[in-house]
Order: C-alpha cells, then sequence, then structure tokens
C-alpha cells in the first residue's frame, strides 16, 4: 500500500489571491490620481466653481 498524500496548496491559492486583489487595488488607485486634479485646481481659483458651497 503505497499511497502517496499530495501536498495541499489551499494556502497558496489563498495567497496569491490575496497578492492579485491588493495588486488590483494599488493599480486603480494609481490610475484614478490626477482624476480629479483639474476640477481641484478650478476650485482652488474660484470657490464658486464647486457644486459644495462653504460656509
Amino acid at each position: 500500500m503505497n499511497e502517496t498524500q499530495e501536498k495541499d496548496n489551499f494556502w497558496l491559492y489563498i495567497a496569491g489571491i490575496v497578492v492579485a486583489v491588493i495588486v488590483v487595488l494599488v493599480m486603480v488607485k494609481g490610475s484614478e490620481h490626477g482624476k480629479y486634479e483639474t476640477a481641484a485646481k478650478a476650485i482652488a481659483e474660484d470657490s464658486a466653481n464647486s457644486a459644495y458651497k462653504h460656509k
């Protein structure tokens, strides 16, 4: 009876999924870095351009 037990790679798969999710989140955050930059500049020049009125 030579039963060879396969190595369980469950935690390896979980770690790979976690790393992939982190990479995707970092890439999305990086791509949206300058998304609102022009709007922020316009609001800084004239606060009447903002939809949010400052009191």
